[in-house]
């Protein structure tokens, strides 16, 4: 069984910053492609940055330099580590492992930014 865990939400100031991680059980995580999205209540879900199994990244032009996608292997972790963060990042946000038909879902975390 599959398991994605979010964690590191949290309430943080404008100009701050927060890491948040995702541990990944049950697949072999060194061959999956993980993901960050957002979402805020009455809108989509978004990317917000992606991360290959070659370690690739790609990011959404509203975090490009300030945020940054990164995973640790060994752990089965992906991280996503958030600076000079803005109010209209408040979102939770998700992590997604795979693609087309074997992708899973984390719960979410919650990411409040106070103005």
């Amino acid at each position: 069984q599959v398991q994605v865990v979010e964690s590191g939400g949290g309430l943080v100031q404008a100009g701050g910053s927060l890491r948040l991680s995702c541990a990944v059980s049950g697949i072999i995580f060194s061959f999956n492609a993980m993901d960050w999205y957002r979402q805020v209540p009455g809108k989509q879900r978004e990317l917000v940055a992606g991360i290959t199994n070659n370690y690739r990244t790609n990011y959404a032009d509203f975090v490009k330099g300030r945020f940054t996608i990164s995973r640790d292997n060994p752990k089965n972790t992906v991280y996503l580590q958030m600076n000079s963060l803005k109010s209209e990042d408040t979102a939770t946000y998700y992590c997604h492992v795979g693609r087309g038909a074997n992708n899973y879902w984390g719960q979410g975390t919650q990411v409040t930014v106070s103005a």
